[in-house]
């Protein structure tokens, strides 16, 4: 696939300044934070929700109930906003194209098409030379057989469609095992990929305005528990060659596909020094949302400034920071409501994020901690007091 520009219009004659309407495909929590970024900065914001209590249609200023894939919904949808965004990558193409005819529409669904695809995401890294992790296609049993010719054991077999926080994915370590983990997964199409003996996992956040001109987020050292991620430290601790090596390779993931948004390039670093592309995000991610206290500019009005033809903030730290996530285990462990009163009276330099998910449960994002502090691995430590505070633990 040749990518090219992003949207409809790339250099529109004027931006759209508030207060415009923007609408965000998806309704949750990082819809809930790019509308909050665009309120603060004047623009009006609604959502196309499949319900009314979602995160992002809780602070929207309208709401459209409906789905992606139905055309009376998107026209109801674009007719209240003047250019429209996503909040994840699982939303239908078709709708973005159809849509990118009558608005400005940003990320567009050609970089969308890409992401929400491993086959399409993995043979856009392949043809662009982009370092990855070596991998083959499965689509059928033969090419299972030859997967495991080709990549060896152990290895990783990912469907190549709706795969997230470690779901749709086995480790495989045998030969018989294997096709009893495709068996598992469905027999869907998936990818199979050599496993990486990796030293860290880190990511890059990029943006990329209409006029071409991209900006990026110093590196974040990710740390994953049960594939979920569990918090992030920026900037991460791996010296100036490969912070410097991320970001050149974030910016090429970001100019081959023509982008313009914001966009996660997430990386293993390997034990021999390597960095190899894991994923790709094509909105705001997870490890950026510390950026809302931290930078200068957050990931959420950089995609603001991106869809609205403004030029890009400043990415720059003001100060190192740490976020750790609240999954429902938080809850569980606190018996009900966390106790957000002892955490937050033992650190005030904790800021606590909340996404109006009514019911928790293990694994369920329900927000967030971020610590701001000079050393960013004490940042980790508070951040994580914190959370244990939270969950009823006294002792940080």
């Amino acid at each position: 696939m040749n990518a090219g520009p992003d949207s409809f219009d790339p250099r529109p004659a004027r931006p759209l300044f508030p207060p415009a309407s923007l609408g965000v495909l998806g309704s949750g929590q990082l819809g809930r934070m790019f509308i909050q970024a665009a309120q603060r900065m004047g623009y009006r914001a609604g959502v196309l929700s499949e319900a009314e209590d979602t995160p992002a249609a809780q602070v929207a200023h309208w709401t459209v109930i409906g789905r992606d894939d139905r055309l009376a919904s998107l026209r109801a949808f674009g007719d209240q906003a003047d250019a429209v965004t996503v909040e994840f990558e699982n939303v239908s193409a078709p709708a973005l194209r159809w849509l990118a005819r009558h608005r400005p529409t940003r990320p567009g669904w050609q970089t969308v098409w890409v992401a929400q695809n491993r086959l399409r995401e993995k043979t856009f890294l392949s043809r662009h030379g982009i370092p990855h992790a070596p991998w083959r296609p499965v689509r059928n049993p033969a090419e299972l057989d030859e997967a495991r010719r080709a990549l060896g054991l152990p290895l990783i077999l990912k469907t190549a469609a709706s795969g997230y926080d470690g779901k749709g994915q086995v480790r495989v370590e045998s030969a018989d095992g294997l096709p009893r983990a495709w068996s598992d997964l469905g027999r869907a199409p998936c990818v199979a990929e050599t496993w990486v003996d990796f030293a860290a996992e880190v990511s890059v956040i990029v943006a990329r305005g209409a006029d071409g001109l991209a900006a990026c987020y110093p590196v974040g050292l990710n740390r994953h528990h049960r594939h979920i991620l569990d918090s992030t430290v920026m900037p991460a601790p791996v010296g100036p060659a490969v912070s410097q090596e991320a970001h050149d390779l974030a910016l090429g993931v970001a100019q081959a596909l023509g982008t313009v948004g914001v966009l996660c390039v997430e990386f293993f670093l390997a034990a021999d020094g390597r960095l190899l592309v894991n994923e790709i995000a094509p909105r705001p991610h997870n490890s950026g949302h510390l950026t809302i206290e931290a930078a200068v500019a957050s990931q959420f009005e950089q995609q603001v400034r991106a869809l609205c033809g403004l030029p890009l903030g400043d990415p720059g730290l003001a100060m190192p920071a740490a976020m750790v996530n609240l999954l429902g285990d938080v809850w569980v462990e606190a018996g009900g409501q966390p106790r957000w009163d002892a955490a937050l009276r033992a650190d005030p330099g904790v800021s606590l994020h909340l996404y109006g998910k009514r019911t928790p449960f293990r694994g369920r994002k329900m927000g967030h901690l971020t610590v701001l502090d000079p050393d960013p691995q004490l940042a980790l430590l508070r951040a994580q007091a914190a959370r244990r505070r939270a969950a009823g633990h006294n002792g940080a």
